[in-house]
């Protein structure tokens, strides 16, 4: 979640910089729309899994995509 945090605050940097031809700045507006839902779904999935703890019940909750968002977090550097 950091580096998704971070790569979309490197994103909307570049983008207020204002130094960007259209069509670059176009592409990075892009990659900070997938960046922001991307970190939204994280957002989501702890907050259900927040719930489901304070809710007391016993069975397991796996973190979705805990091992793929290790993978995912590589390819958001290249933002």
């Amino acid at each position: 979640m950091d580096q998704v945090l971070a790569s979309l605050e490197r994103v909307v940097a570049e983008l207020e910089a204002g130094d960007l031809p259209l069509e670059t700045a176009l592409q990075r507006f892009e990659d900070g729309v997938r960046l922001a839902r991307r970190g939204t779904s994280l957002l989501d999935a702890v907050e259900q899994r927040v719930e489901v703890l304070l809710e007391g019940r016993d069975e397991a909750v796996p973190f979705p995509g805990a091992g793929e968002a290790e993978e995912s977090d590589d390819d958001d550097e290249n933002f």
